[in-house]
């Protein structure tokens, strides 16, 4: 294992070392056409950071000269083009929220080399590169300091502090206080330039924090680049798969910001229901992408096209009812645009079969499969492969197209018809191989994937608060909608529980806000009860601040508007938990908190989580009503 990080860290230190020389080279070539013209070239490289006014700097780039940083800031590209996480941002581009937390991989702001302007040019695009700073209120004196090491042939940045809702939100947990600062200090001369980068809110680092975009990486997003832009035999989807902690996240993002490259939209769909890109934990989801993804899923939570709220952050007990989640969410897609799609991480004995029965239920066009290189965790995903080896529900080539589930007689799943084609797919399989430290060592990984998902359901309650920005309202200070018992069906997802201990489990819980198809009737006034679990639409999700048995109240807190409020008739419940930090780091909690207790005996038989197999079909679902 250790020999196989010194591998990866030599490969680290020689692909930074081969992005200095580019830089140095282009510099070199760059000061001769300043003398070629007549006129004193500037100092040499280095990194040029200007202070433009209080909480803003202008930061100058040579040619291929990056900084690789943590924290966050509003980008604007002044003059020239710039790259960042693969998306190249232009002058003709708005501002650009850009975050770097240090629980991952830290970005990296590059320059585009631009063309060679002819030497009679080169007073123009000064005045170009001026006039810009001008119209974006850059001091005077800041435009002469920047204007001293300017190239025309590099790029100019304005960089400004940045502060959201969400992320104000965030950092009022203690436990996320230093979300954007560097977890271990590197020990440099702190420099003017430092000082400037600090004052908007970032911290430049080693370039061997950032993305190291491997040779393999490099030449499987060519081919995808290329296969979605020509379409040449249809709109292609992407399977992206492989264990955990390869880097099938970071690469999801750098491929979709590449594609805005090119496209107007991409779609993606989420089948991780353990680490979700743009939704909380436990969903299934199809997105429409039309902005640049520069940050973790924390920062980008929105509303998807499609969307089911599985209700746990594995599907182990209940693969069946996942397969047929993924079903629903994919028949959303129209095949306009090309569609990325993210898999779990669980690649062993049944999560491989699962993974298999998942390439034939969306028929991919190309599947990159991540993994390291000395260190195999899973099979050669090849055409041949998956046609022949039997999946969890499906079976291979020379055997029937399904699977009987249980000695009763069970209702297997099966595709249906027009999809038996499938199980014979037809994909380029492009293989990744990670060099980043830890990579495919999934008890390694930066943060441990609970943190993450309590950050992104962080993320989503920061849409609760006022957009101005002021003080953070914490959210027992804001008033809750009341839902009556009548209004509303009720499931609990991941295990049973008696009716008369329903509203125990409902209080102070993370539930999902869905529509299901039928119309609630009840003689009472409820609570109504559902007796299966619905695969349906989820439109967001909400905390059951509290019920109110007297007048049959659920009283939610939930950021969802209220035009799609009005169509939910469904709570969901699931074993993923409202963040702790939430219950216990409030402010202007006076006294006792609620729901929060360390009175508890783990030793008591029967108060550990409860798992068992549910293998059986769940097609339909009926109400019932509580009557006592």
């Amino acid at each position: 294992m250790s020999a196989r990080r010194s591998t990866q860290a030599r490969r680290a230190r020689r692909a930074a070392t081969r992005g200095r020389s580019r830089v140095e080279a282009a510099w070199r070539e760059f000061a001769a056409s300043f003398a070629r013209a007549g006129m004193v070239p500037p100092a040499e490289p280095g990194l040029a950071a200007v202070e433009a006014a209080e909480g803003s700097a202008v930061l100058l780039l040579a040619p291929r000269q990056a900084l690789t940083f943590t924290g966050k800031c509003r980008l604007r590209c002044l003059y020239g083009a710039v790259r960042l996480l693969g998306f190249a941002v232009g002058s003709h581009q708005p501002a650009l929220p850009v975050f770097s937390p240090a629980t991952h991989c830290s970005l990296t702001l590059e320059a585009l080399p631009a063309e060679r302007p002819p030497a009679a040019d080169l007073r123009q695009l000064r005045a170009l590169a001026r006039g810009a700073m001008r119209a974006h209120r850059v001091r005077r004196q800041a435009r002469v300091k920047a204007m001293a090491r300017f190239c025309p042939e590099g790029a100019v940045v304005l960089l400004e502090h940045l502060d959201t809702p969400v992320t104000r939100f965030l950092l009022s947990h203690p436990p996320l206080s230093r979300l954007f600062e560097p977890q271990k200090k590197e020990e440099s001369i702190f420099t003017s330039e430092d000082a400037v980068l600090a004052s908007v809110g970032i911290v430049k680092c080693s370039p061997e924090r950032g993305l190291l975009v491997s040779e393999s990486m490099g030449l499987a997003l060519e081919e995808l680049i290329q296969a979605c832009c020509e379409e040449d035999e249809g709109v292609p989807v992407v399977l992206v798969c492989g264990p955990k902690n390869t880097g099938k996240s970071t690469f999801n993002r750098y491929l979709i910001n590449l594609l805005l490259n090119h496209l107007p939209s991409v779609e993606y769909m989420e089948c991780d229901i353990g680490q979700t890109e743009f939704t909380p934990p436990g969903c299934v989801s199809l997105s429409n992408v039309t902005e640049p993804v520069l940050g973790p899923p924390f920062t980008h939570q929105q509303t998807p096209r499609k969307m089911v709220y599985y209700g746990q952050t594995s599907c182990e007990q209940d693969t069946e009812r996942y397969l047929d989640v993924v079903k629903y969410v994919f028949s959303s897609y129209k095949k306009e645009v090309p569609l990325v799609i993210n898999t779990m991480g669980w690649v062993k004995g049944e999560g491989l079969l699962l993974l298999i029965d998942l390439i034939r239920l969306v028929s991919p066009s190309h599947i990159v499969q991540m993994d390291v290189y000395d260190w195999k965790a899973m099979a050669p995903l090849t055409p041949e492969y998956v046609h022949l080896t039997p999946g969890l529900y499906t079976k291979g080539k020379q055997q029937a197209k399904c699977k009987q589930l249980a000695a009763d007689g069970g209702e297997s799943w099966k595709p249906s018809e027009g999809e038996g084609d499938a199980l014979a797919p037809e994909y380029k399989l492009l293989y990744v191989h990670p060099e980043f430290p830890r990579a495919g060592v999934a008890g390694e990984a930066r943060v441990h994937s609970g943190i993450l998902r309590d950050m992104s359901m962080l993320g989503y309650l920061g849409q609760l608060q006022a957009p101005d920005i002021g003080a953070v309202l914490p959210l027992h200070s804001l008033v809750p909608y009341q839902v009556p018992f009548s209004a509303v069906a009720l499931r609990v997802i991941h295990t049973d529980v008696a009716p008369t201990n329903i509203m125990y489990a409902v209080n102070a819980s993370w539930v999902g806000l869905c529509r299901i198809p039928d119309e609630i009737r009840c003689q009472t006034d409820g609570p109504v009860l559902l007796t299966q679990t619905p695969v349906c639409d989820c439109l967001g999700f909400g905390i059951v601040r509290g019920v109110d048995m007297e007048k049959k109240l659920y009283h939610i807190l939930t950021p969802v508007p209220p035009e799609s409020l009005r169509l939910v008739n469904c709570l969901l419940v699931g074993s993923i938990a409202v963040p702790s930090c939430v219950l216990v780091g409030q402010q202007g909690v006076e006294g006792e908190i609620p729901y929060v207790t360390s009175d508890y005996n783990y030793s008591i038989l029967g108060s550990g989580k409860l798992k068992k197999k549910k293998h059986f079909k769940r097609r339909e679902y009926a109400f019932e009503c509580d009557y006592a």
